[in-house]
């Protein structure tokens, strides 16, 4: 016999207030049906759940009928075989992303915190890299992870995969540009579209696979056999999956907002047009998402930070909307950018351009001498800014090196001046707090008249991009306060302390330098912080801030704060770039909630919504760095084909076990040294010292090492550069140093492993990129 279902009161639903603004006849909440799920302990069918609830209205049970669907869709919930309802994310049943690897197998990233779980290959026959699953977890492998069964998937990520065409035996197929798709996609003769053997092409995704069968495609754009100029952008954006198109809907939405503030949208603001809020941003910028306004008070500094108010314009549920929470950010490739928004927006109306009206948010702050915050509040405002302003202008002008352009902006100077003290009591606080500050270099690719690479270089930091930084942290720091002081559900940016595998491979290397991480067991930024200090003289710097750097975890978005480790903050939430970034978005509509004074509970999105918004996040911010690297590392190949025979010097930026990778000083390019281009010898690869040392010579190869090199081979397609050895090691001024004495390989480490002249490295991976905050 069944057990009889206890009744649960619908008037109990903490969310009530809320379905009755969506719904005619509104339904339990998602929240009220985990909650008596949970609390029934047991699967219920939705017969029982509508008894449950004590609902026997015909569109009240539609109503539930479609509710139980989507929550089935998103993950929420799945049907056992008895067709019961059981709520996923508990102990058994996992929810998240698939990050397939080269051999088949495949690891769930969680939504929700949690290790991840391992999938065998024939778990992975139905998946492709990115989709979302549910799974069961089955115990734990021999090397202790978790182990997983596939329930359900909840989404198929791949839609359009780009990739290599090839025919055998009269079978044509897709062999995917992104390694970690591991599936070829088959494509039947009369959908070749005209592809021939070995052209890059763009295939559309028919009929995902099954456990039988390969994924099956219909070609839909032809590139050649070569990526050509220009291509470079569109090929990386396809092989990542990055919306391009924009769909007609959305570009109808973005028409009819049209290209001015009307008046009427201006009431019942606070009008900040008389205050001279400028912009500060790089000199190719177009899309101003933030303005800044200074000045000195009995307390400090009162600072203002005014944002573009892409809330007032996109809508929950519009068209537009959508493809912004589709695409997740704005992707800003060499020459060009994949916006988030279309650009009548982005650079148009939402944008903070000079002397036009614009509507804003604003997080104005008090901020005491020490650089700590004292006060906050949050408005919805109209303002029109008074400048637009470079990095470089900025720095130029406040270290009185262009007396034209301080005539130019004479009116403003005192505003930077407040700014920059401001600015050193934001830097004061950051240091007294023990605030990572990695001050990583990035290339910059520069272009001639002809759209061809002339020339790739570091780029370059000074003060102005600081301060601007500092502002944005400290405006993110009072949202984050403000959001979890008053309970709502939002995303904050959350930065997880070192997991314990990456600190023991830290701390084994710190070892063989002589120095040590505090902290023990859980190491704080302050921690981090005091061995910079130590090492800022030392001539191996470089190395250890790189070790130390490769030993964080990477951000992510999450609605639980957990804090931000890097910044050392213990609330974090991103504010300040609603225009490209789709967090942001969120989180001002949360603003808006609350300076509303709506009641917390009628906030449109759940606490499991925003889980699966932040997961998504999170994924697109990779893609878009996975997509960027590799478009930029393209166009440096194509810079670099023309200089074959070359030699170059350049420091060993990664050793592993098939070789080095080496960085270059002239031109900001790296390319990998295979190890059967060293000498004649076997090479023991040391994981923990991060080091190559020959067997018979005693030559050794470490990380950061200054070495000259010959440019040998460039395959512009694959992103692939090769060097020779020309002279190792090298000083400081390049000059050629006397071999080192031999060094014993015994006992280097547990990391250490045996390569030589036969060995086959795998695919090189090109170097990673500073972690965004």
């Amino acid at each position: 016999m069944a057990k009889k279902t206890d009744s649960a009161d619908p008037g109990n639903d903490p969310y009530l207030d809320r379905e009755r603004e969506k719904y005619g006849s509104p339904v339990p909440s998602r929240e009220y049906i985990l909650e008596q799920l949970q609390a029934q302990a047991r699967p219920l069918g939705r017969k029982e759940l509508a008894e449950l609830f004590g609902l026997t209205d015909e569109d009240a049970l539609e109503g539930l009928r479609r509710r139980l669907k989507a929550m089935e869709r998103d993950g929420q919930l799945v049907r056992n075989r008895r067709n019961g309802y059981v709520v996923v994310d508990n102990e058994e049943l996992v929810r998240g992303r698939i990050r397939a690897a080269a051999d088949g197998s495949g690891v769930v990233h969680p939504d929700r915190p949690g290790p991840n779980v391992y999938l065998a290959p024939r778990e992975m026959k139905r998946l492709l890299n990115g989709d979302r699953v549910v799974v069961r977890l089955t115990g734990d492998d021999e090397a202790g992870r978790p182990t997983g069964e596939l329930v359900e998937i909840i989404e198929h990520a791949n839609r359009e995969i780009a990739g290599r065409y090839f025919e055998e035996s009269g079978i044509g197929f897709v062999v995917p540009n992104n390694k970690r798709l591991h599936q070829d996609l088959i494509i039947p003769a009369a959908d070749r579209n005209g592809a021939k053997n070995g052209e890059l092409v763009t295939a559309e995704v028919v009929s995902q696979p099954s456990q039988r069968r390969q994924p099956i495609g219909r070609i839909i754009e032809v590139f050649g056999t070569e990526i050509a100029r220009g291509d470079e952008v569109a090929v990386a954006a396809r092989t990542h999956g990055i919306p391009v198109e924009w769909p007609d809907a959305a570009l109808a939405e973005s028409a009819q907002i049209g290209d001015t503030v009307p008046e009427r949208s201006k009431q019942g603001r606070t009008d900040l047009r008389d205050v001279p809020l400028l912009t500060i941003d790089g000199a190719d910028a177009r899309d101003f998402d933030d303005a800044v306004f200074c000045e000195p008070t009995d307390k400090g500094w009162r600072l203002l930070v005014a944002i573009a108010d892409v809330a007032a314009y996109v809508q929950p549920g519009s068209a537009l909307d959508a493809e912004a929470a589709e695409r997740g950010n704005s992707v800003y490739f060499p020459r060009n950018v994949v916006p988030m928004l279309p650009e009548s927006l982005s650079n148009g109306l939402c944008s903070l351009n000079p002397r036009v009206d614009r509507l804003c948010m604003v997080c104005e702050m008090q901020i005491d001498p020490r650089g700590q915050l004292l006060d906050s509040h949050f408005y919805e405002g109209v303002m029109n800014s008074c400048a637009r302003l470079t990095y470089e202008a900025v720095d130029a002008i406040h270290n009185d090196r262009d007396p034209s352009l301080k005539r130019e902006y004479a009116e403003v100077i005192p505003h930077l001046e407040n700014l920059y003290g401001v600015f050193k009591a934001l830097r004061a606080d950051r240091r007294q707090r023990g605030a990572i500050d990695f001050d990583t270099t990035e290339s910059v690719i520069e272009f001639d008249a002809e759209g061809q690479v002339a020339d790739v270089h570091p780029a370059e930091r000074n003060d102005a991009h600081r301060l601007i930084e500092e502002c944005m942290v400290k405006a993110n720091v009072a949202t984050a306060r403000f959001l979890e002081r008053n309970k709502i559900p939002a995303l904050y940016r959350v930065h997880e302390p070192p997991a314990e595998t990456r600190l023991e491979n830290l701390r084994q290397f710190l070892a063989q330098t002589g120095l040590t991480l505090g902290g023990g067991d859980e190491p704080s930024p302050a921690d981090y912080a005091e061995l910079m200090a130590k090492v800022r003289q030392r001539s191996d710097r470089h190395l250890i801030e790189t070790i130390m750097l490769r030993s964080m975890m990477a951000a992510e978005y999450r609605p639980d704060n957990a804090g931000h480790f890097g910044l050392a903050l213990d609330a974090y939430a991103h504010f300040t770039s609603p225009i490209r970034r789709y967090p942001d978005l969120v989180v001002h509509r949360a603003l808006k909630h609350l300076i509303h004074k709506k009641p917390v509970e009628a906030f449109p999105y759940t606490e499991d919504q925003l889980v699966t918004v932040g997961e998504h996040c999170s994924m697109t911010d990779r893609r878009a760095e996975e997509a960027t690297r590799e478009a930029t590392m393209t166009l440096k190949c194509r810079f670099m084909a023309e200089r074959l025979g070359e030699a170059f010097t350049g420091v060993i930026s990664g050793v592993t076990s098939f070789g080095l990778f080496v960085e270059l000083d002239e031109v900001f390019v790296d390319g990998l040294i295979h190890i059967t281009n060293l000498e004649q010898d076997f090479f023991h690869y040391d994981a923990i010292g991060h080091r190559l040392v020959g067997e018979r010579t005693g030559k050794e190869y470490r990380l950061t090492d200054r070495i000259r090199v010959r440019l040998a081979q460039v395959n512009v397609d694959e992103g692939k550069i090769d060097f020779d050895p020309v002279a190792h090691p090298l000083g400081p001024d390049g000059e050629v140093l006397e071999k080192p004495p031999a060094r014993s390989t015994k006992g280097a480490g547990k990391g250490e492993k045996k390569a030589g002249s036969r060995r086959k490295g795998p695919p090189r991976s090109t170097k990673g990129r500073r972690q965004r905050r």
